[in-house]
């Protein structure tokens, strides 16, 4: 019999990417999709799928959020939940510990079908488990069980992380011609976003990073070496080849990536610029 599935993640792409891989795995029926955490929360209560594939970081509600939501109504049972995530070490530790299965991103065939098929086997020996002891609560109670230990483990780490200066590992994940590369952050020319997808550029590659704004991408870098320029763009001040007076007593950043690039400093930022260069 086939199971009923929800995909919930804010890119239309990511969500066309999953229901076109479950399709692939086979026996997988996506009743529905959602792209926030609200969204999740009414649809799995309407649907109540076998089986919920959601994305871990959305704006508003994330999906820990909708799983407290959904734990708060007792007379839902609770799907198989496989979490979306990207790189988030942490957190992958968590699923396993507590028997949660994840996908990360970009997602790959075999792995979505090993999901399924872990969800299928789970969902399985709970109705035998239900059907023998006609006691399903019980099941639906140690599903419970999984779901809160891990958002305890969750919370534990996220109220760390406020307190714990932030370490940085030089490296940032580039996907590039289908690979996922570590790239030195020092190795980094820019960064820019356009419609939601943020490029990564060095003097000898170009590819997309995994985090969802320019803001993330910061997080990770070294903030005395990469500056905000432009809202669409970080750079190395390392990688600035020429600075160009451009209109109006603006300027424009050329990079010394292959292809020269320039990048607009913008009004705000201008006054930054001249006091990194004595201009």
């Amino acid at each position: 019999m086939p199971l009923n599935a929800v995909i919930v993640d804010d890119e239309a792409l990511a969500r066309r990417e999953l229901r076109y891989l479950l399709e692939r795995a086979g026996e997988v029926d996506v009743v529905a999709e959602a792209s926030n955490g609200l969204e999740a929360v009414s649809t799995v209560l309407d649907h109540a799928p076998d089986v919920l594939f959601m994305d871990v970081q959305m704006p508003g509600l994330d999906g820990f959020g909708v799983l407290k939501r959904l734990m708060e109504d007792r007379s839902l049972r609770m799907p198989e939940v496989i979490f979306a995530t990207a790189f988030d070490q942490y957190a992958v530790r968590a699923f396993e510990v507590n028997a949660i299965d994840y996908l990360l991103k970009p997602f790959e065939e075999k792995r979505v079908a090993l999901a399924v098929e872990k969800a299928r086997m789970r969902r399985a020996g709970q109705t035998l488990a239900a059907a023998e002891t006609q006691l399903e609560p019980v099941a639906q109670a140690s599903a419970e069980e999984r779901l809160e230990s891990l958002l305890k483990l969750l919370e534990v780490q996220a109220q760390q992380a406020v307190t714990a200066p932030k370490q940085r590992s030089g490296k940032v994940v580039v996907r590039s011609a289908q690979r996922l590369l570590l790239v030195d952050q020092r190795e980094i020319c820019f960064a820019s976003i356009e419609e939601g997808a943020i490029s990564v550029v060095t003097p000898t590659l170009e590819g997309m990073s995994n985090v969802r704004t320019l803001e993330e991408l910061l997080d990770q870098l070294d903030p005395e070496t990469f500056w905000r320029a432009h809202r669409s763009f970080v750079v190395n001040i390392q990688h600035i080849r020429e600075v160009v007076p451009w209109f109006k007593s603006s300027y424009l950043l050329r990079m010394d990536d292959r292809k020269h690039t320039e990048i607009p400093v913008a009004r705000a930022q201008v006054k930054r610029l001249r006091e990194l260069f004595n201009l």
